[in-house]
């Protein structure tokens, strides 16, 4: 198996290459690494389905779900993992990363068995691949109509291109998120940002929903991400970035309303800050176990700020702690008996999806999955939801 050879290859051919070129390079690059094809999935936007990318001589394949499949286990678990092949032979099932955020999977079909060092250097073939397909899809629609199962609605198109990757880690923290409904939001929004020691997070619900109200919800829901970015980016503390929100969205629409949870975590200490704006109030579990609901409000939602200055709260995480933060779209989803989801359902799910050991990103990507199921796939408000983890202290690169 020549890895290196092979790598030298992507990277020569990814400099110019056009997503509907993938197919075919990483079929070129299974001959270099001795096994019998390779097959890139990318996962839709949901996160149900994965999808073939088709082309040059890649084997013709069907898409297939991420629940009860073993591609989707491999999806899942970030583990690569075997299956048997119809002809008899190998298939071998490998995240599809970009850094940390998952982007589908790559099928490695092989006849003869695959040694635990072949693994590890498909795994690399993997993440170089991953970055390739995040690339070609910042020049091109091929690889975003692909990940598409229904029509995008303006305001998700709008909304949707500012938010960050729905997953980052580090050696001291992992951070993930996610929104729902994909195709037609209303006007929730989150972001993050890690800046040497400090971990940000926002999570932000303007008022508005529908056609209507939902484009009005969603540019309030813009202004806001921008007018945080801006005040994160100059260097102010929690307090003024509050202050900065608060002007900047009422300078827009003085009758425009957001609820907020703005956080910053040092990543040396563990210390939590907290500004929660007439927002649902966050979760801290430990253990498996619920040991702190965040205080809330702190603060009056933006547009009124001015009433009254925020409070601050500070709380010291343990090494292993999680932070839920999330939008009242999860609690107040309702069955057809009219039955809300609740906090008590949300903090039981949350723990027995850690307890399994989950990574960040698919707890909450079953955990939005079950609020979509409790309102039979039909959301009367956007779900949003994101969770960080802090490991620790400073740990070295391994």
């Amino acid at each position: 198996m020549s890895t290196l050879d092979a790598i030298r290859q992507l990277i020569r051919q990814g400099y110019r290459a056009r997503p509907e070129d993938l197919s075919g390079m990483v079929m070129q690059a299974a001959t270099l690494l001795g096994v019998t094809s390779l097959v890139i999935y990318v996962v839709d936007h949901q996160q149900r389905e994965l999808l073939p990318l088709q082309g040059g001589d890649a084997p013709r394949r069907t898409r297939m779900m991420v629940d009860g499949s073993v591609a989707g286990h491999a999806y899942s678990t970030l583990a690569p993992t075997f299956d048997e092949a119809p002809d008899g032979g190998r298939v071998l099932w490998v995240p599809l990363l970009d850094g940390s955020e998952r982007m589908g999977v790559l099928e490695v079909a092989a006849e003869q068995s695959l040694g635990e060092q072949a693994v590890a250097d498909l795994a690399t073939i993997a993440a170089l691949v991953g970055e390739l397909v995040v690339t070609c899809d910042l020049y091109s629609d091929t690889i975003e109509q692909l990940r598409r199962r229904e029509p995008m609605r303006l305001a998700a198109e709008m909304l949707r291109a500012q938010l960050p990757p729905l997953t980052f880690a580090t050696s001291r923290t992992t951070i993930a998120g996610i929104l729902e409904p994909c195709y037609d939001v209303g006007g929730d929004a989150f972001d993050y940002a890690v800046n040497e020691d400090t971990a940000h997070l926002a999570l932000f619900d303007a008022v508005g929903h529908g056609s209507s109200g939902g484009m009005r919800a969603v540019v309030l829901a813009c202004i806001a991400l921008a007018a945080y970015r801006n005040a994160r980016r100059g260097g102010v503390d929690l307090t003024a970035t509050y202050h900065h929100l608060d002007d900047a969205i009422r300078a827009h629409d003085r009758h425009g309303l957001i609820t907020a949870v703005l956080a910053e975590l040092d990543q040396d200490t563990g210390v939590l800050q907290v500004i929660s704006a007439g927002h649902p109030s966050g979760i801290v579990l430990r253990d498996g176990r619920v040991v702190t609901v965040l205080p809330t409000p702190t603060a009056l939602p933006v547009t009124l700020g001015d009433r009254r200055p925020p409070i601050v709260i500070r709380h010291a995480l343990e090494p292993g702690d999680q932070v839920l933060l999330y939008t009242d779209g999860i609690t107040e989803a309702r069955d057809d008996t009219g039955t809300p989801f609740g906090l008590d359902r949300l903090v039981d799910f949350a723990t027995r999806a850690l307890a399994e050991e989950l990574p960040a990103a698919e707890t909450v990507r079953r955990l939005v999955h079950a609020i979509l199921a409790h309102q039979q796939d039909c959301l009367q408000d956007d779900a949003t939801v994101l969770l960080l983890q802090w490991h620790g202290p400073t740990r070295p690169l391994p």
